[in-house]
């Protein structure tokens, strides 16, 4: 993870976390779990505090949440009740382990050009058929929001082009939503549906 972005987390996690308090989890996540078959194990990259995480053990799925940073994956540890793996993106090395993968503001942290590459290890710690869904705020390229944390900015077309670069996708479906981002600041959002 990038330095000054790691920092961030590692020291304002907390305050990061309780901007959320009105979110009991992503909006879109019960319509993903939805999806899948019962019991479902879902790779999480980027679980920040774990609320999702929670939502899906509530709901009886095998949820393997991660972060990359170690203050968030204790955070997330203190909310399930169990070790949180610290893990970057470029660390994942499992193989047709997971029915599906979720990450929520996460993947938008790495630059463009390493962006196809992680999207290839997901694809590939995908089972056949798998569904992958993940978040990236829109824009025109890669910078950083005034807390200091690091932002591929993307247009939907190029964000689109690094996920048929990267694998042979069954199913590719983005959709983008107005929304914000922490601070308030109004901001167009991707959301992509995949499936291997």
């Amino acid at each position: 993870m990038d330095p000054r972005t790691l920092d961030f987390y590692q020291t304002r996690g907390e305050e990061w976390a309780a901007s959320h308090t009105l979110i009991r989890q992503s909006p879109w996540l019960d319509a993903f779990l939805d999806r899948l078959p019962p019991g479902a194990a879902i790779l999480e990259l980027g679980c920040g505090d774990g609320r999702d995480a929670e939502r899906m053990i509530a709901r009886g799925f095998d949820a393997h949440p991660s972060d990359g940073s170690p203050h968030m994956a204790a955070l997330a540890g203190a909310r399930l009740g169990r070790e949180v793996p610290v893990m970057e993106f470029w660390q994942l090395e499992d193989v047709d382990r997971y029915d599906a993968a979720w990450c929520q503001a996460s993947l938008l942290h790495a630059a463009e050009d390493e962006l196809p590459g992680i999207l290839v290890r997901i694809h590939r710690a995908l089972r056949p058929g798998g569904l992958f869904w993940a978040s990236f705020k829109g824009g025109t390229g890669e910078g950083r929001d005034e807390f200091g944390r690091f932002f591929s900015y993307l247009p939907a077309d190029r964000l689109e082009a690094a996920y048929r670069v990267a694998a042979p996708w069954a199913e590719l479906s983005p959709v983008t939503r107005e929304g914000s981002s922490f601070g308030g600041q109004a901001i167009p959002w991707h959301e992509v549906t995949a499936r291997k």
